[in-house]
């Protein structure tokens, strides 16, 4: 049951030699959401053997060119290759206009539906849900109207010990009740204790995007506890002042953001141009979150399934 992050694009603003403007898929057991859609998004996914097919939905933090601009050719992409599911796209009620756009200009005979979501609350919100997975809109800290998202797996029921069934000869009913965590009563009246038939639940996983962004402290709040923390960090702290002109956020900022919401790791991306060695942002970051990656074009970020501990 995978739960994974693949970097599509990292770089801000520009394309460059080695990277792509920012997009990334998160894969939460089979289940496809991609995240941002920068210049040469679809390129990205063919060569990290993403099927176009299994995207069903698809989330802009905001209007900016480096995370919007791979969009027209990605749906254009999905048309010509016969896709029949509808799509659905998250975003600033800009996004309806872009779209709207595309479809009156490019579109001629789409063989698919686009459902625009459009984010109008400035506040942590529900935005979509199915069986496993539930996603989180929340404001961000930008030039013009910007969404963090978080990816959160539901509680999972309990497991049944494969021979338990079997032993206690267990009814479809007594299954259910078992993995919701009761205790069961045998055809001769014997009480069987829940924890005797059971595993204890593997923990749900999370993944919060924040990006682009000033510092903003309720950040911390909106992600609390997540698994892995994506936060820009397009400057180092000496460039400080630059940050606060465009509204970004530098490598220490985003680091104690981190370190505020007691995430479990840090990747950080959405370098300026300006620095050619990744390594000094890096480091200016784990000095204060040492659990702190840099995020790579076409590189997978896994959260592993760990057991919970049950109470004795």
């Amino acid at each position: 049951m995978k739960f994974e992050l693949t970097v599509l694009g990292s770089s801000s603003a520009l394309p460059t030699s080695t990277k792509f403007p920012t997009a990334q898929v998160l894969n939460v057991q089979e289940r496809f959401f991609l995240i941002d859609c920068g210049e040469g998004t679809q390129i990205q996914l063919r060569k990290a053997k993403i099927p176009f097919g299994k995207i069903n939905h698809i989330f802009i933090s905001h209007l900016h060119g480096d995370h919007i601009f791979g969009l027209y050719g990605l749906l254009s992409s999905f048309n010509l290759l016969g896709r029949k599911l509808p799509l659905s796209i998250y975003g600033h009620s800009g996004v309806e206009k872009i779209i709207h756009f595309y479809l009156e200009n490019f579109s001629l005979t789409s063989n698919y539906e686009i459902r625009i979501h459009k984010l109008t609350k400035r506040s942590f919100q529900l935005i979509y849900e199915d069986k496993v997975t539930e996603v989180f809109a929340f404001p961000l800290k930008h030039r013009i109207p910007c969404f963090g998202y978080l990816f959160r797996e539901k509680p999972r029921l309990l497991n049944i010990r494969k021979n338990a069934i079997e032993k206690y000869d267990l009814t479809i009913k007594q299954i259910k009740a078992v993995k919701n965590g009761e205790d069961i009563i045998t055809h001769e009246g014997k009480k069987i204790l829940n924890q005797s038939m059971t595993e204890a639940p593997y923990k749900t996983r999370s993944f919060a995007y924040c990006s682009d962004t000033a510092k903003y402290k309720k950040v911390a709040s909106f992600v609390k506890d997540v698994d892995l923390l994506y936060h820009e960090a397009t400057f180092l702290e000496k460039d400080k002042k630059l940050a606060r002109l465009t509204l970004h956020t530098t490598t220490k900022e985003a680091a104690e953001i981190a370190s505020e919401a007691s995430a479990g790791q840090l990747l950080i991306g959405h370098f300026s141009t300006r620095y050619k060695q990744e390594s000094e942002l890096l480091k200016e970051a784990k000095e204060i979150f040492p659990e702190t990656l840099i995020a790579e074009d076409l590189k997978r970020y896994s959260i592993p399934l760990i057991r919970q501990k049950r109470e004795e």
